[in-house]
């Protein structure tokens, strides 16, 4: 089995708005990717531990299940993020210990990654995802990215 390495945990939400600025403004955490205006943002807290926001809808397409009701319950209100090195290796190992998959690998360019998505005994959702080469990403994300880069 490959090593997963906890990435950090993401909280699906709603106002996106008023979650991006909650966790700056009154917890005080550092961004590190994103403003208030996108559908993802992503914290560093003073220990170092990260934190991730994504619109709930745009998480829900990305799983096929934009069709069913925002209420509690139905669509997810968080992610548990672990990167590896090689997904499709993951893929393979976890499916020989039984593993189902709510998705297949699939390439995110305007993420940067490959991804695939399951969940554990209790229904919470998983992500396992690899980085995807930088020449491979949307031209935007490589921009976003290097807009970032500079302000540091």
């Amino acid at each position: 089995l490959c090593m997963l390495r906890l990435d950090h945990v993401r909280l699906l939400v709603v106002d996106f708005e008023a979650c991006f600025r909650f966790y700056r403004d009154v917890m005080g955490l550092r961004v590190t990717w994103g403003d208030e205006r996108d559908a993802y943002a992503s914290y560093v807290s003073e220990g170092g531990a990260s934190l991730s926001l994504f619109k709930r809808e745009v998480q829900a397409k990305a799983l096929g299940t934009s069709n069913l009701p925002e209420s509690v319950g139905v669509q997810d209100r968080m992610a548990l993020i672990f990167a590896v090195d090689d997904l499709d290796t993951t893929v393979k190992s976890l499916k020989e210990r039984n593993v189902v998959f709510i998705t297949e690998p699939q390439e995110r360019p305007e993420w940067g990654i490959r991804v695939v998505y399951l969940r554990d005994p209790d229904g919470n959702l998983i992500e396992i995802n690899s980085p995807m080469p930088t020449n491979d990403w949307t031209k935007e994300l490589q921009e976003e990215k290097e807009k970032y880069r500079t302000k540091k």
